[in-house]
């Protein structure tokens, strides 16, 4: 911001009860001026002060506890902000209760104005065992604090030398201080694309025009019925998103916001703020996180809720798993025995249904995982999981904030990658997204789901799954801090956990975010996994040996039963398989896997085809076992699974998924979200080693130890 002849004007903001006319008396002495507002009764007070070289004009707004616009103060005090535009706004503070006081300045900052915070009455709060880190919830909070006593005159000068340099500062302002979650935060973005070429309404922000849209505030309704060109469509977008919000958090979105802007506050609070004594604190939220969020119990409740999730989704979709493995194993052999022998045939019965089947048998798992992540996120845990995990991400360089991307990857690396955006720090963003492909997204799911089912058993499945999930994250502590260390080393920015009140989820709130992510999965099946399955089909079915053909053709019309029949027909479409371009891709992957147990060229050839989607991975292995076999698909493939793999090996495929380069769309997403083909290029490289090395220690460890 650019000050003209060393002219300011401040405003001067606050609670009511939070010592700021003291402030403005400290600040301006007699010379004031008292008079209304224009059209309102309420009193304006203007006081003048000369410091250095600037005139500095102070304007006490009227105190009020939000900028919602309830009351006719709310009001003014927002006009003035907006309308009049201070070069800078003082908020008032009453230091020895910030959650409170905090709120409003939440609603400044929203507004993309200079905030400077006076923490006021800081001698009442240090005589009550608060201890406040003003350096690092200045920068959570994205403005200068400076602690005042007002009656006494202690910490003016400093507040003027901070108003004077964030007057002439010219620092970027942030918009974005408060995330309201994902369904908020998509409704802000659609009514703020209605707003961005509004000229009546270009001296509000548009974020902060969708938000109060959101919130019902009637002032701003009719300031875009009065100014906006596309006013009708921009409050009926407005009220249809009020309507969608509130059939998913059944309270009104405006409650939602609040507890949002609390949250983050709360979190702020938890980062910055220590209390020396003892303080009752009777919110329930409060008294849950005085357990779940424990320095000592936070980290294993943490570790129990994720087992109970991974083992109830194995056992309850362990039956609708077996009726859509029924349905695609009649519908194969209705292919079959529909259409004759050939090409055709083998492409849908081995190709596409193998394929595709393969991975949609595992959708019950994943409906079931998806559906406990969104209970742990639309509750309010999941910002307590990034908080517990933040004492660790602190360790590594990066903080608790880079953890939340980490956990969207549960669900799918693409968000993931994509959900770094919040970090401000282009390092702390490069190294979260280049750990991210580490955590087990739903693609990797199917493989553990079919491998643990076959090698572990349902009593054992879900610990053997679970196992892999906190490999993940353990290994992308480590790698995290290898990066942050040696290839991106440099200060970690600081930034405010947000901690919302907990919330019972609503049903449909369950199920529409369960069904979201569901449905990409489903995309994925019938676009992606569909294409590689037809592409793995031709590389498996091509070139066709007929002088193979023929020598098998007089061998099986010589059989003396259907049995030998049968086992000359699998001889001849192994033989097949290994000399077609699927087999030499997996014969050549093979030496380079062998170490690891892998040596088997069909595992080879689906790890592979996994580059194009995880899910492939399953289907391939269905593409490949299945051929020749005249069993149910699925059986075929468990059946043979465990004659080529022993349990450790089969624990050790797994892994090898868990690690190894990311799938095609997520290097894609990593070029575009780092503007490189450096950092991708990287991901590929370092996962696909790391995940040999891994595989080869555990591997050889089990060998030592007698479990091969």
């Amino acid at each position: 911001m650019v000050v003209s002849q060393n002219r300011l004007t401040i405003a001067l903001a606050g609670n009511p009860n939070s010592g700021k006319t003291t402030v403005f008396n400290a600040l301006t002495g007699a010379r004031q001026h008292v008079g209304n507002y224009p059209g309102v009764t309420v009193e304006r007070k203007e006081g003048y002060r000369r410091f250095g070289d600037y005139q500095l004009t102070v304007v006490d707004l009227p105190g009020t506890y939000s900028l919602t616009a309830h009351s006719v103060d709310e009001l003014v005090a927002r006009n003035f902000i907006v309308d009049e535009r201070p070069d800078v706004v003082v908020q008032v503070v009453d230091a020895s209760n910030l959650e409170r006081n905090l709120y409003l300045g939440t609603q400044i900052m929203e507004l993309k104005v200079p905030l400077v915070l006076a923490f006021n009455m800081s001698d009442v709060a240090d005589s009550r065992g608060y201890r406040f880190d003003y350096e690092r919830l200045s920068a959570l909070l994205g403005a200068p604090i400076v602690p005042t006593v007002g009656h006494k005159g202690v910490g003016i000068d400093d507040l003027l030398r901070a108003v004077v340099e964030v007057a002439s500062s010219e620092r970027p302002l942030h918009e974005e201080l408060v995330h309201y979650g994902r369904d908020i935060e998509a409704e802000i973005n659609r009514l703020g694309g209605f707003l961005e070429d509004e000229q009546g309404l270009d001296k509000y922000p548009p974020r902060w025009v969708a938000i109060k849209l959101l919130e019902g505030d009637e002032e701003i309704r009719e300031k875009v019925r009065r100014s906006a060109v596309k006013a009708d469509r921009i409050l009926a977008g407005a009220q249809a998103a009020i309507g969608r919000l509130q059939k998913l958090y059944v309270d009104p979105p405006a409650v939602v916001i609040a507890e949002a802007r609390y949250g983050f506050i709360s979190g702020a609070c938890e980062e910055a703020v220590r209390i020396s004594t003892v303080e009752a604190r009777h919110d329930m939220s409060d008294r849950i996180d005085t357990v779940l969020t424990n320095r000592a119990l936070g980290l294993p409740i943490f570790l129990v809720l994720m087992w109970l999730v991974f083992q109830l989704t194995f056992t309850l979709g362990a039956p609708p798993m077996g009726w859509i493995e029924a349905f695609f194993g009649w519908l194969s052999e209705l292919v079959a025995g529909v259409l004759p022998e050939g090409y055709v045939r083998s492409l849908l019965a081995d190709g596409i249904i193998a394929g595709v089947g393969g991975v949609l048998v595992f959708l019950p798992n994943i409906l079931l995982l998806f559906l406990a992540i969104a209970f742990l996120e639309d509750s309010g845990y999941m910002a307590r999981a990034a908080f517990i995990m933040d004492r660790i991400m602190h360790k590594i360089g990066l903080h608790g904030k880079s953890f939340i991307p980490l956990l969207i990857g549960f669900g799918c690396t693409i968000p993931a990658v994509m959900a770094t955006r919040m970090l401000e720090n282009r390092r702390d963003r490069i190294v979260t997204i280049l750990v991210s492909p580490l955590m087990s997204c739903g693609a990797r799911l199917p493989v553990y789901v079919l491998l643990s089912g076959a090698f572990f058993g349902p009593a054992v499945a879900g610990n053997v799954i679970f196992s892999l999930y906190i490999l993940g994250i353990v290994l992308a502590v480590l790698m995290g801090k290898l990066f942050r260390r040696y290839l991106l080393p440099g200060p970690s920015t600081p930034f405010v956990m947000e901690l919302p009140p907990y919330r019972l989820p609503t049903a449909r709130g369950l199920l529409i975010h369960m069904w979201q992510r569901g449905w990409f999965y489903l995309k994925k099946a019938g676009t992606i996994i569909l294409a590689m399955s037809v592409v793995m089909w031709a590389l498996s079915t091509f070139p066709r040996r007929k002088e193979l053909e023929g020598q098998y053709a007089s061998r099986i019309e010589a059989a003396a039963d259907e049995e030998e029949v049968a086992h000359l027909e699998g001889e001849l479409a192994q033989k097949q398989l290994e000399l077609s371009f699927a087999g030499r891709i997996g014969k050549g992957l093979a030496h380079v896997l062998k170490p690891v147990g892998l040596g088997e060229w069909k595992i080879g050839t689906a790890l592979f085809a996994g580059f194009g989607a995880k899910e492939i991975v399953v289907s391939t292995l269905g593409t490949l076992y299945s051929l020749g076999e005249s069993e149910g698909e699925s059986e075929a493939l468990r059946g043979a699974l465990k004659e080529d793999l022993s349990p450790l090996k089969a624990y050790v495929f797994m892994v090898f998924v868990l690690i190894y380069v990311p799938c095609v769309a997520s290097v894609a997403v990593i070029k575009r979200e780092t503007n490189s083909w450096r950092w991708p290029l990287f991901a590929i490289g370092y996962t696909t080693v790391l995940a040999w090395v891994v595989s080869l220690v555990i591997y050889q460890g089990g060998v030592l130890l007698g479990l091969a």
